[in-house]
């Protein structure tokens, strides 16, 4: 498996930025296309209306007011008027309809990465911290928001004000437009400069902030741990730390951005004061008071679309590092995935057969299971016992498909399971771990998950046959109760046996038990047994259990030890042998009687 990633471990990226992935962020803008040219035509009209208003005070200036044409000089008015209404309503148009088209997309992006994150393998996820993977979904999406909705939209709006504004220069004087043009070169030359840096120094950003969301992501998740042993102090410090980092951060990577703007800004005063001179002095040019006034009005026309799209550039490479993650995770691909010729597995009856399957987790690492090889007829339960490390999980998850067979197959009902679509075999299979997870939400709605079409009476019936609905129907709203996350209110041994009621509900034809009555207390255990025989009864089962006395009634039981079967048979068979079963059991026997 990959080397697991830490909260304070800067992530490094598995490959270099390309400009072909704002190509892909465009595509997430084809399907608003339509939408988009009305957003379009609407800012075109904006902007002739505005930049129309130079032209008509040069007319002023130089006809009307010379010639004392008061009738023009209103009509000057009233279209300047008409011009200031249409933009105006325009401009608002277009900022209700662009910001919806950004949010749209961000909508789409951040359904692509969650769904893609869905279909990624357990090693992607115990590899890194999950804060880190959150951080991908929420806060970088979130950081584009302003590039999709207000950037796109100052973006599209400068631009086609640029091209107007230059139109209308060259049609008035377009020396004096040249002029204007002038310190262009320099302009670019200082973005270029800028870029890099910039990028640079977005992507440490983007590392520490990530860092700092694993924290406190981790710090919540342990915070019991933390309060348990005393360490309130020690918790903030850490995050001191990496707060600190992530300020500092900030700090450098702004005064870098905020590098661009004054030159920028810069410029255009130099501009503006370059075609005063030239203008008052005739340099090359001769120009009335009306052009040269016009002109001055155009050159903020000119340059003010020029330094939004300055700002635009910085927040382009400032997006620039989080879309490198997001891209990077949509392109991180799933190691178990449907074959292109994958077919639905048939309903099954639970014939489960092994042949020679061995594993490893590396393509260079070492075998973690070594020819395994065994036959489970349907209905039978097989128990896998053995030391912690030995390789139990490890058939479970095979046999689930979380992970492909380095070698052999796994037949199920005779059909190689590598060759149907996940979803159909899974559907067909319950999962019981350890750990297991409670959704918030009520009672009914974390036993309905294993049905989702179950009716309240069915879920009540799984809950009873469980030995569930004894401490539901204590609680205050029994069935209804709302529950925290991950069931913080019930006892690990009350989730457990909701767990078990969600998994009857389902009601699969091979069942796993991953140590699932591990957190279940001897007196709720023998009030479960029952409900698990019944859970049993018809059911291919896997059961793994280190407390030996809840698989003595097992079909099969296989020792497993360095990856390989070492013994098999039933509890009795076994015991007699006197081999590593009856040592396991001696050993846990003496030690309960010690207790």
């Amino acid at each position: 498996m990959a080397k697991r990633n830490t909260y304070n471990e800067d992530e490094a990226l598995e490959q270099e930025f390309n400009w072909g992935y704002y190509k892909r962020l465009g595509k997430y803008l084809k399907p608003y296309l339509g939408r988009l040219m009305i957003v379009l035509g609407s800012i075109l009209v904006a902007n002739v209306a505005v930049i129309l208003g130079p032209y008509l005070t040069k007319v002023a200036i130089d006809s009307a007011i010379p010639n004392k044409d008061m009738r023009q000089l209103w009509l000057i008015a009233g279209i300047f008027l008409v011009t200031l209404v249409v933009a105006f309503f325009c401009m608002r148009y277009r900022i209700w309809a662009i910001t919806e088209i950004g949010q749209d997309m961000l909508k789409d992006m951040r359904s692509d990465i969650f769904d893609h994150l869905q279909t990624l393998p357990f090693s992607y996820f115990d590899t890194r911290p999950h804060g880190k993977i959150l951080i991908r979904v929420v806060n970088y999406i979130n950081t584009l928001s302003d590039l999709l909705s207000n950037g796109l939209i100052n973006l599209i709006s400068d631009l086609i004000s640029l091209i107007v504004t230059l139109i209308f220069m060259f049609v008035i004087d377009w020396k004096l437009t040249l002029f204007s043009m002038a310190f262009l070169p320099i302009l670019f030359v200082w973005a270029w400069v800028v870029k890099n840096k910039q990028r640079v120094a977005y992507q440490i950003l983007s590392n520490k902030q990530s860092n700092l969301n694993a924290y406190i992501h981790e710090s919540i998740a342990g915070i019991k741990v933390t309060q348990g042993f005393a360490q309130e102090k020690n918790a903030e410090q850490r995050f001191a730390d990496v707060s600190n980092e992530y300020r500092d951060t900030w700090m450098h990577a702004v005064k870098i951005q905020f590098a661009l703007w004054p030159g920028v800004q810069n410029i255009a005063v130099m501009t503006t004061a370059l075609i005063y001179f030239v203008g008052v002095n005739h340099v090359g040019v001769a120009v009335t008071t009306g052009t040269l006034i016009a002109f001055i009005g155009y050159i903020n026309n000119f340059w003010n679309p020029v330094i939004n799209i300055g700002n635009f550039y910085n927040s382009l490479i400032t997006a620039t590092a989080y879309l490198e993650r997001i891209f990077e995770t949509l392109d991180e691909k799933p190691e178990i995935k449907d074959a292109p010729d994958a077919f639905a597995l048939p309903p099954i009856r639970g014939d489960v057969r092994f042949n020679d399957v061995s594993f490893k987790y590396d393509q260079d690492g070492p075998m973690i299971l070594h020819h395994i090889n065994f036959h489970a007829t349907p209905g039978q339960s097989i128990a896998l016992v053995g030391p912690t490390g030995a390789g139990k999980s490890t058939v479970i998850n095979l046999l689930s498909r979380f992970y492909n067979v380095t070698e052999g197959e796994i037949l199920i009902d005779g059909v190689d399971i590598s060759k149907v679509t996940l979803k159909s075999l899974r559907q067909q299979m319950g999962v019981m771990l350890q750990d297991t997870f409670i959704f918030s939400g009520t009672i009914l709605d974390n036993i309905r998950y294993g049905k989702l079409d179950a009716t309240e009476e069915e879920v009540i019936a799984a809950a009873k046959v469980v030995r569930a609905d004894d401490f539901i129907r204590h609680l205050k709203n029994g069935y209804h109760t709302e529950l925290q996350e991950r069931g913080s209110t019930l006892s690990a041994g009350q989730r457990q046996l909701i767990a078990f009621a969600r998994t009857l509900l389902a009601d699969p034809r091979i069942l796993i038990l991953d140590e699932a009555t591990a957190a279940i207390d001897t007196q709720t255990e023998i009030l479960l047994q029952q409900g698990l025989n019944a859970l049993l009864k018809g059911r291919t089962s896997f059961i793994i259990a280190h407390r030996l006395s809840t698989i003595q009634n097992a079909d099969q039981i296989f020792v497993i030890d360095h990856g390989e079967i070492v013994e098999r048979g039933n509890h009795d068979s076994l015991m007699q042998d006197r081999g590593p079963y009856f040592e396991l059991y001696d050993a846990q026997y003496r030690m309960l009687k010690a207790l």
